[in-house]
Parts: C-alpha cells; structure tokens; sequence
C-alpha cells in the first residue's frame, strides 16, 4: 500500500499531466487552432466516397461501379506529388494577405466547400457523371488541404510541443470524421442527401475561422534547385537511410493497410445490402464506433513503448486483418432485414476497434521513418504509399463481391494480412524489437 506522501505525489502528477495536456488549448492560440482544423480535415475524405457510398447503393448504381467509384480518393494517394509546390509558391491573392501557410489552407476550404455544394446538387441515380466529377475535385481539395494543415502544424510549433499539437489535431479530426459519417446519414434520412452535403460545407466554417485566428509561421526559404529535385531530394534521402532494407520497409508500409481499404469499401454497402437503414449505419459506425476508435487509439499508446515498434506492427497487421472475419460473420450470419442489430453492433465493433489499434500502430512507425528535414514531404509520401494499393485493389472488389459473395469476400481480406506479418517478422529480424529502421 503506498504511503500518503506517495499517494499525493502521484495525484499532483496526473493533475499536472491533465493541465499540461488541457491548459494550452484555452492559453496557446496554436493549439486552439490545430484543433479546428483537424476538424475541417476530418470532413471531406469520408465524403468523397465512404460515406456517398449509402447514397449510391440507394441510387441503384450496380456494386461494380461502386467498388470503381472507390478509386476517387486517388488524391489522398498521391498528394505527395503537389506538396512541394504548396511549399514553395503562394497561394492566389489569399497568400499575400494572410501568408503562404494560412493561404492555402483557406483556399483549400472553399474549394472543399464548393465541391461538397457540387456533389449536393447531383443525382447519382440519373446523372453519374456528375457525381463523378464533383467527386473527384473534392477529393483533390480535401487532400491539398490535408497538406498544408500538417505543413502548418510541423513548421508552427517546436519540436517538444508537436506531441501535444498532434494530439489536438487527431481529437479534432475524429470528431470531424463523426459529423462526416453519423452526421451525414442522419441528415440523409431526415432532409435527404443534398442537404446534408450542402450542411458539411457549412461545418469547414470552424476550420476556416481557426485558419484566420491561427498564427503564421515563417515562410521557409526556397530550395535550392527545380520541381523535380524538390520532389525527389526527400526520397533520395528516405532511401539512403533505409539502406538494403528500403524494399521491405517501403513494402511493409504499403500493404499494411491494405485489408483494411479493401474491406472498407465494401462495409457500408454490405450494410445496406443486409437491410440496415443509415440511422442504424451512422449509430453503430460513427457514434458507437467514436468511442471504439478511442479505444483502440488509447490502447495502441500504451502498448508501443512497452513491446516496442515492430511487436506493435505485428500485432495490428494480425489483429487488423484478423478482424475482417467479423464481417464475414455478419454476412454469413445476415441481417434479418436490420432486426439483428446487436449483432451488426458487435462485429462492426471489433472490426473498428483493431483498425483504430492499426492505425495509430502505422502512424507513429511512419512519423518514426521521417527525418526532421523532410518531415512534411517524407510523411506525405509515405501516407500515399500506405493508401495507394489498397485503394487500387478496392476497385475491384465490386467484381470480386459478384462472384464470391461479402462472406468469401471479407475471409478473402484477412488473408491479405499473412504477408504483411511476415514482412514484420523480417524487419523486427533485422533491427529489433524497438526501433524503426531509420532510428
């Protein structure tokens, strides 16, 4: 039993953890910020096609097309590809007012907004083409906008302090992520979809007022060189220090993932398929789910620095992965015309938890991969390279689906995982339990 001069002790501690994490948010005008737009960021990606997925299903647009449509949040996948320029130049007329920075963070908004207004004012039913376009657009906008808020996010702020911005940031963007997903389809039952699109182009209205309130870091010098060597210089050096192990590394990184993209662009229309209605979708996935997620996200902090990075890769590949066989239960075992809810509640449940562990998991291993001079344009590269086959895979899987059914379909999903565990098993091998390769 511990003493009472201990047992205060340990209370003054986790009081002063408590302030340290909450007292800058109403006393550092950064922190305030991040939080409003990791909201804004956590709006669009969602709506470019996971979320629009219940409309198209409702459109009667045949599963193969959707599981295609999955394929316009390319942009996510390449942004690495423009961020060097958003570093570089400017914004129109919005830079020479409000900073390089600022600038394209509120240009990227109203692009977001305008395309949200564009996909609302579509009819997928009878004009897809339009959706398709829309769609497109704002998945480019959304995925600018991710760059230059981590860009402003990286440069504002210190070193010791990026901690506590990221964790800001992430609080914000799921909580964008929830107005996106359960906020969405509940407005969609109640008003229909073009309203709802049209009220997520009212909510980037708090990022946008953050943006304007937000300090402006300095502008970083210009490097030395042209396009092609600002793109390139950051690979060239992720690649020297990775050495001989830069092809499992990179591999490990693109494929872990990758069950998970693919799975998930088939969930919703599963659910509808199954006779859940997007109220019963936007409780069990986005508000249930919220506090799932959190779950998850607590515990994979907790866990990475007691069994170290690659014990923790391992683990969420398999657990990740694993997970999909509750979808394919839920599939076998069917809805009952949405009267199983508790069922849909549980394994939808599961297969949220473990992603959430996976991701966080993913996220700290690649932020430990990215050297401080290239953390932007390292981090973004290999966010992209985390997403893009996956993503290329999950356009198929309206085809697979016809063929095989959701139940082989989601079996078929957590098989992906194998290899990707025995790539964890190779780099733990060869650089141990604890750090990453470029440590």
């Amino acid at each position: 039993m511990a003493n009472p001069a201990q047992a205060t002790g340990a209370s003054g501690s986790d009081r002063s953890e408590k302030n340290a994490f909450l007292t800058p948010l109403f006393t550092d005008r950064r922190v305030a910020a991040v939080l409003g737009l990791g909201f804004a960021q956590g709006i669009p990606f969602l709506l470019v096609y996971a979320t629009q997925s219940a409309w198209l299903v409702q459109a009667k647009v045949p599963l193969a097309t959707i599981g295609l449509m999955s394929e316009l949040t390319i942009a996510y996948k390449l942004k690495f590809l423009w961020a060097p320029f958003l570093d570089r130049h400017d914004a129109p007329l919005l830079g020479r007012w409000l900073g390089r920075r600022r600038g394209w963070i509120v240009a990227a908004q109203i692009l977001v907004a305008l395309s949200l207004a564009g996909v609302a004012f579509g009819d997928p039913a009878h004009w897809l083409a339009w959706t398709v376009a829309f769609s497109l657009a704002l998945g480019v906008a959304g995925a600018t906008q991710d760059v230059v808020i981590d860009g402003w996010r990286i440069t504002v702020a210190p070193p010791e302090r990026q901690a506590l911005m990221s964790s800001w940031a992430e609080i914000g963007y799921r909580v964008g992520n929830l107005a996106a997903g359960a906020g969405a389809l509940y407005l969609s039952d109640a008003y229909g979809w073009r309203a709802a699109y049209l009220c997520m182009a009212v909510l980037l209205a708090p990022g946008t007022i953050a943006a304007l309130l937000a300090p402006e870091p300095p502008a970083a010098p210009l490097p030395s060189g042209g396009f092609v060597e600002t793109v390139w210089a950051p690979i060239r050096d992720l690649l020297a220090r990775l050495g001989p192990l830069a092809v499992p590394v990179l591999a490990l990184v693109a494929g872990f993932r990758m069950p998970g993209y693919v799975s998930s662009t088939m969930a919703i229309p599963l659910f509808k398929t199954l006779g859940y209605t997007n109220t019963d979708i936007a409780t069990v996935t986005k508000l249930f789910g919220f506090w799932i997620a959190l779950g998850g996200t607590f515990l994979a902090s907790a866990i990475i620095p007691r069994i170290g990075m690659m014990a923790s890769l391992l683990i969420g590949t398999v657990v990740a992965s694993a997970s999909h066989l509750a979808l394919a239960y839920l599939a076998w075992h069917g809805g009952h015309g949405g009267a199983a809810f508790w069922t849909f509640a549980v394994t939808v449940g599961i297969d949220g938890f473990a992603y959430a562990f996976a991701s966080i998991v993913l996220i700290t291993y690649m932020s430990r991969l990215a050297a401080t001079e290239h953390a932007a344009s390292q981090y973004a590269l290999l966010t992209s390279l985390c997403a893009l086959p996956g993503s290329l895979l999950a356009g198929l899987s309206g085809f697979v689906i016809e063929r095989t059914g959701f139940t082989w379909f989601f079996v078929g999903t957590s098989l992906i995982g194998v290899p990707v565990a025995l790539l964890c098993l190779l780099v733990a091998r060869r650089h141990g339990p604890m750090e990453a390769p470029a440590g």
